[in-house]
């Protein structure tokens, strides 16, 4: 293998997830963990009480059916009625995966050829890049501009060309947290329709919509065939650990990323897939509840990191909060400060600059997760308030 290299080109320049990083650094230091975006609580007792049931009852201690179970297939299909009004088959149009990342991977491989192009919103989470690679396809970014990250309708109409197969969409979007408003998406809905274009929507946040309402594309006119809708159980119910996804779509479509998910993790996260099933069909009042706990700590963090000198763009969804440091430390990049951050006074967080193609566009932005508890969100506001960022 000599002057040949091991790495996939599509791969090159990846390396290591900032996640990873991240975390690495906050556990080293012993910094507050505000890069990752998992919650310092468990989710609701009742649904791992389901997950330790299953596992006492011998429900998934074996592969569990390659679709994913029945009762959580029926599930999902039950939620998507329930906040939507949409109607899928869950033995047909329902598919279970190893969390929303292993749905995007499969969705990609499945519907690219060498050469496709994907258009993406850019910042875009850092596995888009990866399984657009994987696929031999080309990644085409819409920039999304602080300071409400919005998309250019124009723009994106201007990148679709002969080439272009998918649209790869997040609303709530990770990292800025834009959530794209009724007509946004019927533009983009327009867009998709005109050109014939295959749509991917990763909607992982959608109960964490704080300002306005989540809507998915799926549902509008000319999106039913054309569109695979994507999500998971971890953020909404706050066990990222478990790792339990879903696809919803066309009968179609679904059998294209079932075809190859199988070759994938083939099946995954079987005794927690029977506790998702419960966990969907907690009553509205656990969501209303879990969004206006994480709205208060939105603001608490957002106040926070402003007194602390930030530039703070509020998000309208998801866990997170994208700030500026242009003016606290002037001439400093966003990899470096969030590098040193942890010395400076024990706080990790996340340069949002590792998830754009241009290199300039997120220099400066670093990103807070606010998932935590009220107090080490207060701590972590009062070490950055005292922190010296001149040198």
């Amino acid at each position: 293998m000599e002057g040949r290299p091991l790495l996939n080109r599509g791969l090159d320049g990846l390396g290591t997830t900032i996640f990873a990083e991240m975390s690495a650094l906050a556990l080293a230091t012993g910094a507050i963990n505000l890069g990752q975006g998992f919650p310092d609580t468990d989710g609701p007792e009742s649904v791992r009480e389901a997950a330790v049931r299953a596992l006492r009852d011998g429900r998934g201690n074996q592969y569990p059916p390659g679709p994913g179970v029945p009762e959580l297939r029926a599930a999902v299909a039950d939620h998507q009625r329930r906040f939507y009004g949409l109607d899928f088959d869950p033995d047909t149009e329902v598919l279970v995966t190893a969390g929303a990342t292993e749905a995007i991977a499969a969705a990609m491989l499945a519907l690219l050829e060498p050469g496709d192009e994907v258009i993406a919103f850019e910042p875009f989470y850092d596995s888009y890049a990866a399984c657009i690679a994987m696929a031999g396809a080309k990644r085409v970014p819409l920039t999304l501009h602080a300071p409400d990250f919005r998309p250019d309708l124009d723009a994106l109409r201007a990148a679709v060309t002969r080439r272009t197969r998918v649209l790869l969409l997040n609303s709530p979007h990770n990292p800025t947290g834009m959530v794209l408003t009724p007509a946004e998406l019927a533009a983009i809905a327009a867009i998709a329709v005109e050109h014939d274009l295959l749509v991917v929507t990763d909607e992982v946040y959608e109960h964490l919509v704080f300002d306005g309402a989540h809507t998915p594309l799926i549902s509008l006119p000319g999106m039913r065939d054309r569109t695979v809708s994507i999500s998971s159980a971890g953020k909404t119910f706050s066990f990222t650990g478990w790792k339990v996804g879903w696809v919803t779509g066309s009968r179609e479509l679904v059998a294209a990323v079932r075809t190859t998910k199988q070759f994938l993790t083939y099946v995954a996260s079987g005794p927690f897939q029977y506790a998702v099933a419960e966990a969907l069909a907690l009553p509205d009042t656990y969501y209303t509840a879990f969004r206006d706990d994480l709205r208060t700590k939105r603001d608490l963090l957002s106040a926070g990191l402003t007194d602390a000198g930030f530039t703070t763009y509020t998000p309208q969804g998801t866990y997170f909060i994208t700030t500026d440091i242009s003016a606290l430390a002037p001439g400093t990049d966003a990899l470096t400060f969030c590098r040193t951050l942890p010395a400076k006074c024990g706080v990790v967080a996340v340069p949002n600059s590792v998830f754009y193609d241009h290199p300039t566009a997120g220099r400066t932005q670093v990103r807070f997760a606010f998932c935590k508890k009220p107090e080490v969100l207060t701590d972590a506001a009062d070490r950055l308030r005292k922190a010296d960022f001149s040198g």
